[in-house]
């Protein structure tokens, strides 16, 4: 008997997922393409745009494969934020695509500043002007490369070049479109005045669909590479955060999504658009309708606990997790700052380096252990803080990543952040989110808050432990007051290496 199946795709960096799903949140298939990064130059990160394609049709054969008799109802998608994909007027790709990672850009976004102002790009993004977002990358491939900007005539993003792929259609979607500081996140549309300060051709971008509307079907043309139904329906889909704080439950305001994956996030969902007047966190659309949330970014989250994992010998993460346990909270003084790779929130500082503070003479690898994973801890409260204090209030919150299946580490976020956290499962996260969609564009359910009540179940629920707070708020003071400290010295540092 055909099995009726929604189909998420995220469109990533270091893969392309692809998850099945029947219309009861079952898992009935998964698959990964590995994907490679360039690096052209030190800070140049590129990926080619055919090879996100070629891994998306490889996964959903894969997918498609593990099932008897699948019926593909809807296909939803996900992808990388920022990421420019260029192409000419009869589609083709006009250069490698610059990632969201790519650092060459520091010019343009200065440039970006001083033109539009802090005060205009609130008003007119609700967001900073930092290298990462795909209107700098635009004026660098503008001022550096003006043989091939000639040839554009196509603006999009990751997971917008593998719709059009499947469906030969040209669009994007709001919380995608929020990451490219050429969209009026207030408004739900493109910005003409920042097109016209920046003197970008607005006819450049793509029109703007909602993320679970449909966008188009696919063609016999993706049919052949990837073995869906012509006709299969696909939606607009949105930006990973977006996709992944959905495929959490993370879509109403009271509600807030914590990621320890490689880099680390926290979205909380709001009823009307929030900004930070100082811009330390952004604002984006949600991947559902008249919804906003804020986001802040860190940039080495599980990172960090890999990199220190390499540096100290520790066989695996849970055997220095273990032994960090032994460490009271605090790490007897030492105190971690985990921007190996610059930071995002609040500081926006390409130049921030990773720091060991307070090391004495009794000082052992699970003190050091246990302050890298709190300096995590604490970046992602950098970001709580901030949107809190702009008056939100989340009840609890969601957590997802490699961070979230350790059990001491989700404890000690608990406490850090003062809040609940629980597990969900499935945890397939933005593909997850990404059928969601799907499921509710095709009319199965009546918006993404029905889906996540029937599809996701609760894995675990931890409360903040009261005797930590105390630790743990001298410990963040520590914390709080290094990068100030030390923010002198990063721009020497970061230049010798």
């Amino acid at each position: 008997m055909a099995q009726p199946t929604f189909i998420g795709i995220d469109v990533g960096t270091s893969s392309i997922k692809v998850v099945a799903v029947d219309k009861s949140g079952h898992v009935l298939a998964t698959a990964a393409s590995p994907m490679s990064v360039s690096i052209p130059r030190p800070g140049w990160s590129e990926q080619n745009p055919e090879d996100w394609w070629q891994g998306t049709c490889a996964a959903i054969r894969s997918v498609l494969a593990e099932i008897d008799e699948p019926d593909v109802r809807c296909i939803g998608l996900s992808g990388q934020m920022h990421s420019l994909v260029a192409l000419d007027d009869a589609f083709a790709v006009v250069r490698p695509s610059i990632l969201w990672n790519d650092v060459r850009t520091s010019g343009e976004a200065a440039f970006i500043r001083e033109e539009v102002g802090n005060e205009g790009l609130r008003r007119l993004t609700g967001n900073p002007s930092l290298e990462g977002f795909t209107a700098s990358k635009l004026l660098w491939m503008r001022k550096n490369e003006p043989g091939l900007y000639e040839r554009v005539a196509h603006v999009m993003l990751a997971k917008d070049y593998v719709r059009l792929r499947l469906t030969g259609e040209v669009g994007s979607d709001p919380s995608d479109a929020s990451a490219t500081l050429l969209f009026d996140v207030a408004r739900g549309d493109w910005s003409g005045e920042m097109c016209s300060m920046l003197n970008i051709d607005r006819a450049l971008l793509p029109g703007i669909i909602e993320s679970s509307e449909i966008a188009g079907v696919v063609t016999a043309a993706a049919q052949r590479e990837t073995g869906l139904a012509v006709g299969t329906p696909v939606v607009g889909g949105g930006a990973d955060n977006a996709c992944a704080a959905v495929g959490a439950g993370a879509v109403y305001a009271g509600g807030a999504l914590v990621s320890v994956g490689t880099s680390g996030t926290v979205v909380m969902p709001t009823e009307s658009m929030l900004t930070d007047p100082q811009m330390r966190i952004h604002s984006m659309r949600h991947a559902l309708p008249d919804t906003w949330h804020l986001m802040g970014v860190v940039l080495s989250a599980g990172a960090a606990l890999d990199w220190w994992r390499r540096c100290s010998g520790g066989s695996n993460f849970e055997e220095l997790v273990v032994e960090a346990g032994s460490v009271e909270p605090g790490s007897s003084g030492v105190t971690f700052l985990p921007y190996l790779t610059g930071e995002r929130t609040p500081h926006a500082d390409a130049n921030a380096r990773g720091v060991f503070s307070g090391v004495h003479s009794g000082t052992e690898r699970a003190h050091l252990t246990r302050a890298v994973m709190e300096g995590v801890s604490f970046a992602l409260k950098d970001s709580f803080e901030l949107m809190t204090g702009l008056g939100l209030e989340p009840g609890e919150a969601v957590a997802v990543g490699g961070g979230a299946s350790s059990v001491g580490w989700l404890q000690m976020l608990s406490d850090v952040l003062n809040v609940p956290l629980r597990t969900v499962s499935p945890r397939e996260g933005a593909p997850l989110g990404a059928a969601m969609l799907a499921a509710v564009g095709i009319g199965a359910y009546a918006d993404v808050g029905e889906v996540a009540d029937l599809w996701l179940k609760e894995l675990s629920y931890v409360m903040p432990d009261r005797e930590t707070r105390d630790a743990y708020d001298s410990a963040y003071g520590q914390y709080r007051s290094l990068y100030p400290a030390l923010k002198g010295t990063f721009g020497s540092a970061a230049e010798r290496g």
